[in-house]
């Protein structure tokens, strides 16, 4: 069993930063892709940022410059930087991982149970 479990949400006045982590657990042979994906209350479940195994990235446009996502691959562990937060960064923040459970099982995505990040004064 494959297990994504978050941490680090809670609420900041605009202009504050969190830390975002995610650890994956349990039967892992290989991590590729692991990304941060958010839900407001409303609208579609968009990409906030992506990181490859490899280390290359890509950012929503609205999170450019403001939030930095980064990985640990010896504690299958991403990590997302967010900084300046505004209050429409409000949501629910949902980690992802493209992982191989083992050599003789299909890559597959596995998800987080989200962590609440509310931005309001």
């Amino acid at each position: 069993q494959v297990q994504l479990v978050e941490s680090g949400g809670g609420l900041v006045q605009p202009g504050g930063s969190l830390r975002l982590s995610c650890a994956a657990s349990g039967t892992i042979f290989s991590i590729y892709a692991m990304g941060w994906y958010r839900q407001a209350p409303g609208k579609q479940r968009e990409l906030v940022a992506a990181i490859a195994d490899g280390g290359n990235t890509n950012y929503a446009d609205s999170v450019k410059s403001r939030f930095t996502i980064s990985r640990d691959n010896a504690k299958n562990t991403v990590y997302l930087q967010m900084n300046s937060l505004k209050p429409e960064d409000t949501a629910v923040y949902y980690c992802n991982a493209d992982l191989r459970p083992t050599i003789l099982l299909p890559r597959y995505n596995y998800w987080g149970q989200g962590t609440q990040v509310t931005v309001s004064s």
